[in-house]
């Protein structure tokens, strides 16, 4: 791959259609393997209480969910480098869940955002009655669309633009779905996290021109200097504070762990951060 950046993240939420869990995110975090993160931590100890994981390069998370149970959730747009001028994308999720509401953060958030302080990238933002898109590839503002209940899979590709990648997740999803049955959705979803197969069909080339390897279209990734290195599944009850289980490490190989302690407690210490660029 030479000195590309490739990071490639999957979001997975069924959004108001599972009942008494009105949104249910199950999410991979791929990564350089050298680059050094925490898969979850209290990344704001003051209310709403906010945890995710937190990258030690730039400060900044991959997803983020608050005790209010507004969750957002960004993938990067697939580039043979980045802007170093830019700020960090990882700001992004934090700046949505410091808000007690999804429709409140994307109004707020958005309203001041200007899409060129960052590199290009997409977000879903979303809580128990609503579900966002967020395009931040081009253009004076943010591209914002309301989402109607339903399930939506997100990969480093524009929502609504199917990819190879997006629809093997979508059917591998809809079959665990049905297979598990009522009640163990975050357990189906917690299979899809750990397919290993690549998807089918040619994946476009980097903006460069490079090939992308096959590997980076499954679901869990494994390549020489990147792959998947943590998962995330965060159920929004209809009352009460989220469940948030991740594994800190390939889902393949690593239990989930519920993080329930962390909603309550002191606020860890975070570490130096010697840069901000993401």
């Amino acid at each position: 791959m030479g000195g590309t950046v490739t990071v490639v993240c999957l979001l997975i939420a069924l959004s108001r259609t599972v009942p008494g869990t009105p949104l249910l995110v199950a999410a991979n975090r791929d990564e350089l393997y050298a680059r050094p993160a925490e898969p979850i931590t209290v990344l704001r100890g003051e209310a709403p209480r906010i945890l995710g994981g937190r990258d030690e390069v730039a400060g900044g998370t991959w997803l983020a969910v608050n005790a209010a149970g507004v969750l957002a959730g960004l993938t990067n747009q697939p580039s043979a480098s980045r802007d170093e001028t830019k700020r960090s994308r990882g700001e992004l999720p934090l700046m949505f869940a410091a808000y007690p509401d999804a429709a409140t953060a994307v109004a707020e958030v958005c309203g001041r955002l200007d899409p060129a302080g960052y590199n290009p990238c997409w977000l879903l933002v979303g809580d128990r009655h609503t579900l966002f898109s967020i395009d931040l590839t081009g253009g004076p503002r943010p591209v914002v669309q309301e989402l109607p209940p339903g399930m939506y899979v997100l990969e480093n590709a524009p929502l609504r633009r199917e990819s190879a990648k997006q629809q093997r997740v979508a059917a591998l999803a809809g079959v665990a779905l049905a297979a598990e049955g009522r009640g163990a959705e975050a357990d189906a979803l917690a299979t899809v996290l750990c397919d290993h197969e690549p998807a089918a069909g040619t994946l476009p080339p980097l903006p460069d021109g490079l090939p992308r390897p096959a590997e980076i279209s499954a679901a869990c990734v494994h390549t020489g200097p990147y792959g998947t290195r943590s998962s995330m599944i965060v159920s929004v009850p209809a009352d009460g504070l989220p469940q948030v289980r991740v594994a800190a490490g390939p889902p393949c190989a690593t239990p989930l762990v519920d993080q329930a302690r962390l909603w309550r407690g002191p606020v860890p210490a975070p570490a130096a951060i010697p840069g901000r660029s993401r």
